[in-house]
């Protein structure tokens, strides 16, 4: 007998709330049943009922949702959703605040419901493949992580600055690609646009263990980047996560006869390979994870208290520039590493 397909739920239709009902109509096993917008329905092809609230969204019945809207809604929508007993992908960041995030852990585990954070740079093919590189010990040791991300700035971000929306996929990232968690930020932020929240950091960490991290990350560039540089014994690893090309550069191993550049214990340049990995969208990966958790399938997913994470280092950052500081993050959070989630 086949088993029906899980009913699910999107509540907010913007630019990213779009590319989630793109995915949710065409995904093996899901049924797309109703869509939380107040404004409208402005994906009339999908043909899917649009509802003004949530209430609606529920009065349909769904098996999860997908949370999609402005980030100061988070919390609302998911304690909403953890009362209602349904399971929920939370857009990043999990809630713009760490005590909202935290109400958030504390509801969802309480209701003993699976519960996701749409961090979709974990399901980055070149990412991916980064991750399972490092744990099989290509790179040895690993001396710093350097992310870039920068772009114009997007109009429709209003509740939160750039720490919050776009530094938190470099801060997850970094944990999860390496496996340790930060122990020390220090962030500079500036606001050239006339908004109320800074559009620049510039941040340096330190990760358990002792590697380096280097996070800049803007709203105030022409030039789109999305890079990732993992350094260290044997070489460098490059991810570029909008083409999801991963690089990698090793250390020379031809000696020095130069006895003047011999006495520099350094490296030289060696070989470079770029690898050809297989590239599906992370976003559709990012929706099969979470719904073979719903499905009671072992599934690797964010979870909240992941999530959780993440949003103190951010807050860590804002502390950080604000007082002009280095800040040490609480280390009793959960392990890094992607959660597999079994439910019967």
């Amino acid at each position: 007998m086949t088993r029906a397909r899980l009913r699910a739920g999107l509540i907010g239709l913007g630019a990213m709330g779009r590319n989630h009902a793109r995915v949710l109509a065409a995904l093996d096993g899901v049924e797309l049943v109703g869509i939380v917008d107040p404004a409208g329905d402005p994906t009339s092809a999908l043909r899917v009922p649009v509802v003004p609230d949530l209430d609606g969204l529920l009065a349909i019945g769904v098996d999860y949702a997908v949370v999609a809207c402005p980030t100061a809604l988070h919390e609302q929508v998911g304690l909403a959703l953890a009362a209602s007993g349904v399971p929920a992908l939370i857009e990043k960041p999990l809630a713009q605040s760490v005590a909202a995030a935290s109400r958030l852990v504390e509801a969802f585990e309480a209701a003993g419901l699976v519960a996701g954070v749409g961090h979709i740079e974990r399901y980055n093919p070149a990412l991916q493949s980064l991750r399972l590189r490092l744990e099989a010990g290509e790179l040895g040791e690993v001396f710093q992580v350097v992310t870039r991300r920068q772009g114009p700035f997007p109009h429709r971000i209003a509740d939160v600055g750039v720490v919050m929306d776009l530094a938190t996929h470099d801060i997850d990232l970094t944990s999860w690609v390496v496996g340790r968690e930060y122990r020390t930020v220090s962030a500079r932020t500036v606001s050239r646009s006339g908004r109320l929240h800074e559009d620049m950091v510039a941040a340096v960490g330190q990760l358990a263990g002792g590697a380096m991290v280097n996070h800049l990350v803007n709203w105030l560039s022409p030039l789109k980047e999305r890079s990732t540089v993992v350094t260290g014994e044997r070489g460098c690893f490059v991810a570029d996560t909008l083409t999801a090309d991963l690089t990698w550069y090793a250390n020379g191993a031809i000696d020095t006869e130069w006895e003047a550049l011999r006495a520099f214990r350094g490296v030289a340049e060696g070989d470079m390979v770029r690898y050809a990995i297989p590239k599906r969208e992370p976003l559709l990966v990012e929706h099969e994870r979470f719904r073979d958790a719903v499905d009671g399938k072992q599934s690797d997913i964010v979870t909240l208290r992941q999530g959780l994470r993440t949003v103190r280092v951010a807050a860590a950052l804002l502390q950080s520039a604000a007082e002009g500081s280095t800040v040490a993050i609480d280390t009793d959070l959960a392990p890094v590493a992607a959660a597999t989630v079994a439910l019967s």
